[in-house]
């Protein structure tokens, strides 16, 4: 109970920053739309310079991204499968995002560093990398062919900057070239930022807090494909490794299923509204999700990850 009550006290700034974000969209009229283009060319990028510079990438430990980024891919697909037969219109292809990747950035890495202390956020942070390269690739394209042909879709891929952030940082990384200390704090200010406007966006998303969920199909499929299969897919993986291949060891079980288990991304919103594809729908359900972490995620955090020690 004393471990449940210490994550929430933990959540509760998350949930007050989406809060002011409702209130700046609600009476200050703020753009999600302008927020949402400096998020995905500007803040993101940086987030991910400096976190990949900075993570242990040795080459065992460089397959865990593309481990993750493959079971995102896994979950998006087969649910996209689902939605385009079960939902029936354009926010289907807003289903792989919603359930493939999470809010494994500022939802997840307080939550890493409570549970497996400083050893085990850098492994998370390695581990979430995966999410990111999912977001800005295979996400993000197929999140646009709602609205775009396939030829846009592969353009507006191909001008994400984060994609060549992360693979500018992993060559440095490789070289032992380290962040200069006269930028340390210019990449400080860019995560603070991130974690702000990635959370205040999703309440700028909603106009009304009646009618959260909109298309209950909708929410209904993303609520699974977050909460019940990818975590599902995780503890897949924990057994067979465990039990057959024997690649990783419990650091890495327990960095993946915490990533199988957090909210919907906030930044399905930032892409939904760049795209101008269901973004109120996705707003909606991004909030509703991070809500039923508030309760979800301890839950799983002690009878799941406890148990794994």
């Amino acid at each position: 109970m004393a471990a449940i009550l210490t994550l929430l006290i933990k959540l509760l700034p998350l949930y007050l920053t989406v809060g002011l974000g409702w209130l700046a969209g609600r009476f200050l009229q703020a753009s999600g739309k302008h927020i949402a283009g400096i998020m995905m060319y500007i803040i993101t990028p940086a987030v991910v310079f400096a976190g990949v510079l900075s993570a242990p990438l040795s080459p065992q430990v460089l397959l865990l991204p593309l481990l993750v980024f493959s079971f995102c891919t896994l979950v998006a697909l087969a649910h996209l499968w689902l939605a385009r037969r079960w939902i029936g219109d354009a926010s289907a292809n807003l289903i792989p995002l919603s359930v493939g990747t999470g809010n494994t950035g500022y939802f997840g890495i307080p939550l890493a560093l409570l549970l497996f202390g400083e050893q085990g956020l850098s492994l998370y942070i390695v581990c979430m990398l995966g999410t990111t390269l999912f977001e800005n690739s295979v996400g993000f394209y197929l999140a646009a062919r709602g609205r775009f042909g396939a030829r846009d879709c592969l353009v507006k891929v191909a001008r994400l900057p984060s994609l060549y952030a992360f693979m500018l940082a992993a060559l440095l990384n490789q070289a032992a070239f380290s962040m200069p200390a006269v930028f340390q704090p210019l990449f400080d200010n860019m995560r603070g930022a991130y974690s702000i406007l990635g959370m205040m966006i999703i309440g700028m998303g909603i106009l009304s807090f009646r009618g959260l969920a909109g298309n209950l199909r909708f929410t209904a499929l993303a609520f699974f494909g977050k909460f019940v299969s990818w975590p599902l897919l995780a503890l897949l993986f924990w057994w067979l490794d465990s039990q057959f291949l024997h690649w990783y060891g419990l650091p890495v079980y327990q960095a993946i299923l915490l990533i199988s288990i957090t909210p919907i991304a906030a930044n399905t919103v930032v892409i939904a509204t760049l795209l101008d594809s269901s973004p109120r729908q996705v707003a909606g359900t991004t909030l509703l999700s991070t809500l039923l972490a508030l309760i979800y995620v301890p839950l799983m955090a002690v009878l799941v990850l406890s148990r794994l020690q």
